[in-house]
This record gives structure tokens, C-alpha cells and sequence, in this order.
């Protein structure tokens, strides 16, 4: 017999009802999958912003699951007849298994299934999820009751697109260094479907002057490399590897292929973050959705894994979205995409891209195709608060009612307007892509060439790049639209455009974070 009394909500896990057609109840007997992730403390701002970046495995010793709380969810579990799976100390994380009936009986919660707009099907719920009083300060979050799809690639294609450019010449454009490499580093990137064919890279990278990158599928609670159709996530997937691969000679790659769900998404991410075998020193994520589409505890949840990214000298850039100022949400306001809004990512907006004679950078201007097509997303976060490095650097008001003022998106751009889009290879197919997907992964290869060049991880960039003018290009001209670019930051491209060599010489002169 479950005990339902003295059982509080754990904070921030309220699902709204679905928007979609309600089929019925789920099969209570069908097998089911949570992942619980514990409290913890987290480690001093010093080692995210200037100090001396966590090993992976000091960061563990120091700031993994406390062994009685593991103790309570393994008392908790037998109580309500779940089994306990894989217990990840340093993710703080919990794997329980059980009876979709028993899993929804221990966490106070009802589940129905729904049909998507796909057509395809996903289990819901509905309110919030409740544990009993002793045991909810334990917890920061619990994932995998719904499984409702979570987020969308944020790339564009474009079958006849006005310019192209190989990753090599976007390296040559933003200045990266002659023969900058980097061997050593490994890049990983977060997929949410599809998969990559190893004939196309074998063919891609020597027909754009490049060696071949050693890739590695990382499969996540189920996820495997799955390619399908060009059309589909395998655009996403192959933009960033060929991006990453062509712009970071020598890089290796780790894919960590997850579903699309908001267990998936964070358990890929901190999977990726704690690697020990591969140890990525970058985070490229090119996936996401509206904040008012996530659960409080989901972002929350998201957030801390990027902040120990940055405490073990892991940067994490994420695409800023390929909808404009709207996200792609259909309620008249504003919404800056999550993960981007994350505090502790390094946010990617998008440009259009020209280039003089010689390949070299001639001019930019923000990514707006409206209302036909797409537009680099960036605003004004509803969730999250201004950073401490932003705070001079003059984020408006948001143009929603209440005027906010909160963390601004984007931190960064890169070309991203499919006109002026990346060459790439999908399934057998030679095409343009463009949108923010490729911005966060051109941003990994910058990040991986600076890492190998200064032998050290430079970990969380945001305090050096809005500290130290000269490093960017400054982008001025254009909206998204309900935002301008103007001189300095701007809601629509940040900072701007990476300027390579200079921001090799300036992180020299002024390393932010010190050796790991």
C-alpha cells in the first residue's frame, strides 16, 4: 500500500494539459523509465568565471549525490515497488524502473496518451508531480513520466540557395588561424533523432580539403545513430558534424544520440558533460524550443549541468532558434528559445555572411527572412535573470508587457542564413543549410582551435568576450524583427561574429579560466 499523505509538489514540475487530441489511458503494465536527479551543491562562481577549472572526477568527489540521499530514493523506491537502475554519482542522477501504474501511483500523477501533430502518439500528464515531505528537498527533478516531444533542430535548408560556403571557407572568413587544428579535442554534439552514414563523411571531408574526423555514436536512454530521410534530423546531424569536422581539423566527435523528450535532451546533455572516456571539452547543441514550452524544473535542471560544465572548463553553445523574436509561439509575445536562454550557454544567433575576392570577411547583417522564411532568434528571457557579465552591456527592456529585463539572448552569431548557407552532405545528397544549428557547432570548432592553441580549456567564455572589445564583429544592421541590431550588443546577434586570431591574442593576454 503506497502512502498518499503528507506528499508535497516537487517544485516546478507542473505539466500543462496537452494541446493535442487526449486517445485514452496508457497500459498501466507497460514497462517504464524515470530518471530522478538529486540536489546538490554547486561549486563556487570562482571556478566557472576565472578560476581553475574541475577535473571531471575532483567535480564528482566534490559535488556528487550525498550517499543518503541516494539511500532515501532507494528506500522510496522499494516502498512503491520500483526498482533502482543506474546510479551516476556525479550526475546525480537516479534510473528507476517499474510498471507505468506504479510509476505514476509513486509520484502522485495520472498518465494519458495523446496524438501529436505529427500524428504520432506520446504519453502525458497533467499538474504537478508530488513526493512525500521528507524525501522532496532531496530532489531537483523527475523525467520520463511524459514523454511529449521536447524540442525542434534548428536548421534551414535551402535546394537553391544564392551563395554557398564549405566550412573551411567560413573558417577563412572569421580569421581562423593558418593551420589552426584541433587535435586532441573532442566536440560533443546533442542530437534528438536521426543519425549520420559513415560513406558520406568518408566522402564529404576530402572533397572540402579536410581530413576525415574520427566520429563516435554515444547512444542515451535508447537513442541510437538512426539515419532516415535528408529531409528529416539527419540535416541536423550532418550539419554539425561537417561543420565541427570542417572548421576544427582534427577534432573528434562524440554524438550523443538521445529521444526527443525532455529526459532525453537532459540526460544527453549531462551524459556528455561527465564523460570520463571522451571527455569533450565543448558542448554543441543545435536543438530547441520556447521557454513556455519547458517545465520550471527542466530548465532548472538544464542549467545546472551547463554550470558544472563550466566549473570542469566544458564550454556549451547552443543555437538561439530559426524563428525570430516569437520563437515560433503563437501568442502575440516575444519568447527567447531554451536551452540558448541558459545562463551558463554561450547563446548563437545568426547572420548573412559576404565575403570580398579572397574570401575574406566583408560585411554582415542579421538573418531575417520574414515572414516566408526564417530569422535568427534572440530577446529577452522570461525565465531566467540578468547575468553578471551582461549587466553592462545594455539588454533592454523585453517588448512584452512588463517590460522585464533578464538574461539576453543571443551572446554571439555566425552566418546562419540559408542564402548564404553551408555546403553539406545528407545521406548520399549534396545541399545548403543554414539556420542557428549551424552557429552553435561553427562556435564548438572555434572554441576546440582555441583550446588546442592554448593548450587549456578556456571553459566559460562570456565574462573574457563582454570584457574585451575587438574580438567580435559588431553587427548593426537588421531585426528579428522585434528586436534592432545596433553598435555593441543587440537581441538579435550579440556580440557578434567570431574574429579568430583575435580572440586567440586576447585570450593570451587575459586567460579566463587558468590550466585543467
Amino acid at each position: 500500500m503506497v502512502d498518499t499523505t503528507g506528499r508535497v509538489p516537487i517544485e516546478g514540475s507542473d505539466r500543462s494539459a496537452p494541446d493535442h487530441e487526449r486517445l485514452g489511458d496508457v497500459d498501466g503494465g507497460a514497462a517504464g523509465q524515470v530518471t530522478l536527479y538529486l540536489r546538490g551543491g554547486e561549486p563556487a562562481e570562482a571556478h566557472r568565471a576565472g578560476g581553475a577549472p574541475l577535473t571531471r572526477e575532483a567535480y564528482a568527489a566534490a559535488h556528487g549525490a550525498d550517499d543518503d540521499d541516494v539511500a532515501a530514493v532507494r528506500a522510496f523506491a522499494e516502498a512503491n515497488g520500483l526498482r533502482v537502475g543506474a546510479v551516476h554519482r556525479a550526475r546525480r542522477s537516479i534510473e528507476l524502473h517499474g510498471s507505468l501504474d506504479a510509476l505514476a501511483r509513486a509520484f502522485g500523477t495520472g498518465l494519458a496518451r495523446y496524438r501529436g501533430p505529427d500524428g504520432g502518439e506520446y504519453r502525458g500528464r497533467v499538474g504537478p508531480l508530488t513526493l512525500p515531505a521528507a524525501l522532496a528537498p532531496k530532489v531537483s527533478g523527475v523525467f520520463g513520466l511524459d514523454d511529449r516531444p521536447q524540442a525542434s533542430p534548428q536548421f534551414r535548408p535551402r535546394a537553391a540557395a544564392a551563395v554557398q560556403f564549405t566550412p573551411p571557407e567560413v573558417a577563412a572568413a572569421y580569421d581562423f588561424p593558418a593551420g589552426a587544428t584541433a587535435a586532441g579535442q573532442c566536440v560533443a554534439l546533442i542530437e534528438l533523432g536521426g543519425g549520420f552514414r559513415t560513406a558520406d563523411l568518408a566522402a564529404y571531408f576530402p572533397a572540402v580539403g579536410v581530413p576525415e574526423p574520427a566520429v563516435v555514436a554515444v547512444g542515451v536512454d535508447g537513442g541510437t545513430n538512426r539515419p532516415g530521410a535528408p529531409d528529416g534530423p539527419d540535416g541536423e546531424v550532418m550539419l554539425d558534424i561537417e561543420v565541427v569536422g570542417g572548421v576544427a581539423p582534427g577534432v573528434t566527435i562524440a554524438v550523443y544520440f538521445a529521444p526527443n523528450t525532455d529526459q532525453g535532451f537532459i540526460d544527453a546533455v549531462t551524459t556528455a558533460v561527465h564523460d570520463t572516456t571522451h571527455r569533450p571539452s565543448v558542448v554543441s547543441i543545435s536543438w530547441g524550443s520556447a521557454e513556455s514550452s519547458w517545465t520550471a524544473q527542466a530548465m532548472n535542471q538544464m542549467e545546472q549541468a551547463f554550470s558544472a560544465a563550466a566549473a570542469m572548463g566544458v564550454a556549451v553553445t547552443v543555437a538561439s532558434g530559426d524563428n525570430g523574436s516569437s520563437d515560433g509561439a503563437a501568442d502575440n509575445l516575444a519568447h527567447v528559445d531554451f536551452p540558448a536562454s541558459a545562463p551558463h550557454a554561450l547563446a548563437c544567433g545568426g547572420t548573412r555572411l559576404a565575403v570580398g575576392p579572397t574570401g575574406a570577411w566583408s560585411a554582415e547583417t542579421v538573418w531575417n527572412d520574414l515572414p516566408a522564411g526564417g530569422a535568427t532568434g534572440g530577446g529577452v528571457s522570461d525565465v531566467f535573470d540578468l547575468p553578471a557579465w551582461q549587466r553592462a552591456a545594455g539588454v533592454p527592456p523585453s517588448v512584452n508587457p512588463g517590460a522585464r529585463v533578464g538574461r539576453g539572448v543571443p551572446d554571439v552569431a555566425g552566418v546562419a542564413d540559408p542564402d548564404s548557407g553551408y555546403e553539406v552532405r545528407v545521406d548520399g545528397q549534396t545541399t545548403t543549410v543554414g539556420g542557428t544549428s549551424a552557429v552553435a557547432p561553427l562556435w564548438a570548432g572555434v572554441i576546440a582551435v582555441l583550446n588546442q592553441a592554448l593548450g587549456r580549456p578556456v571553459g566559460l567564455l562570456h565574462p573574457f568576450l563582454y570584457a574585451t572589445g575587438g574580438v567580435t564583429h559588431d553587427i548593426t544592421s537588421g531585426t528579428n524583427p522585434a528586436y534592432a541590431a545596433g553598435a555593441g550588443w543587440d537581441a538579435c546577434t550579440g556580440l557578434g561574429s567570431p574574429i579568430v586570431t583575435a580572440l586567440l591574442a586576447g585570450l593570451r593576454a587575459h586567460p579566463p579560466g587558468g590550466a585543467g
